[in-house]
């Protein structure tokens, strides 16, 4: 039977307010009601969800010895998984680079991309696809030779600078130049690791990208301690889940999944404790986001541990983090701007009730 909350989901009540509107207008919102739910129907015909990923950047998506992907995003990826499916390992990764992501989602290659995409007014407008909230706050910075002696990125003038193709990085580049008048030489190239590759080689003077990406790509230098991260932020780079514009249904499970790791951290839920805390924790708002009480779930078009089996798949926010990016991984990351909100951070997730 699908869900009453698939039939009528929340833009139906755009369409009533509109019925004493324009036509046009109900026409449009008519075709959004149609289209409603089809991805979750689609993944749960399939049997497995297609996540978008990294071709491979260091603690977000990459293959180990073993060819497994790991890493933030891909964690995030199996929590999507097993809240949806009821089962963790029910993703095939579809690895894209940042020219083939919009296009692969736009075909229905994949379901949702879950890579360093950042959230911008035109990508979010003006492309058909819907950012479902912010995964990682990160911002553009540099990476140069320590013995450049180069302190700020006001140094860089007339520099050569290796950056990604089709990114935000490259336009924030020519507009950091001409801001600054520093007549910057952008050199672009396909991907992150072919960025590393011509830099290493000395055929740039700089890289910019994420200084998330630049710390794991540091590490893959033959001399990690001879090139530095200058102290300047150039750019807000909100990094979230992507879908394709038009389903409202998909949308809400996009981001109430990410906002239930978020909540589960606050909470001081984790993977280990999951599954009594939904039966004893005293807190109410436990109990809903753990699918105890108020059929949260179902509103969703999901069942009403959802949020459980997400977390109990890969951890809250702050357990995903710190094994792939912080403390307990290689990158030692700090939390800085994503931290939870109680701890000087930007990460808050409204209120499950």
């Amino acid at each position: 039977m699908t869900p009453v909350s698939l039939l009528f989901p929340r833009k139906l009540r755009r369409i009533v307010s509109f019925m004493t509107g324009a036509l046009a207008g109900l026409a449009v919102d008519a075709q959004e009601v149609a289209n409603s739910g089809e991805t979750l129907r689609q993944i749960e015909s399939r049997g497995y969800l297609r996540c978008g990923v990294d071709v491979g950047l260091a603690g977000f998506a990459e293959r180990d010895a073993d060819g497994d992907w790991q890493g933030f995003d891909v964690d995030l990826c199996h929590a999507y998984a097993a809240a949806i499916l009821g089962d963790a390992n029910a993703v095939h990764f579809v690895p894209l680079t940042t020219a083939q992501r919009f296009i692969a989602l736009e075909a229905h290659d994949v379901d949702i991309l879950i890579r360093n995409t950042s959230w911008t007014f035109a990508r979010d407008v003006g492309l058909g696809f819907d950012f479902t909230g912010i995964a990682y706050y990160d911002g553009q910075g540099f990476m140069v030779p320590s013995d450049l002696g180069v302190t700020s990125s006001r140094d860089l003038r007339g520099a050569r600078v290796c950056v990604q193709a089709s990114t935000t990085s490259a336009l924030n580049l020519a507009d950091y130049s001409a801001t600054h008048s520093l007549e910057l030489r952008a050199m672009e190239y396909p991907t992150a690791a072919d960025g590393l590759n011509a830099y290493a080689a000395g055929d740039c003077d700089v890289y910019t990208n994420d200084l998330s990406s630049l710390a794991g790509l540091r590490g893959d230098l033959p001399d990690p301690q001879a090139h530095i991260l200058l102290p300047d932020v150039i750019s807000k780079e909100p990094l979230g889940p992507v879908i394709r514009e038009g389903d409202a249904a998909f949308a809400d499970i996009s981001r109430w999944i990410l906002l239930a790791l978020i909540a589960a951290e606050e909470l001081g839920v984790t993977s280990e404790n999951a599954r009594a805390q939904s039966q004893n924790n005293p807190n109410p708002e436990v109990r809903r986001l753990l699918g105890s009480e108020g059929q949260f779930g179902s509103r969703l078009g999901l069942d009403d541990r959802f949020a459980l089996r997400a977390i109990e798949a890969s951890g809250n926010y702050g357990q995903i983090f710190d094994r792939n990016l912080g403390a307990s991984s290689p990158l030692q990351l700090r939390r800085g701007l994503n931290a939870q909100w109680t701890e000087g951070g930007l990460l808050y997730a409204p209120p499950f009730r």
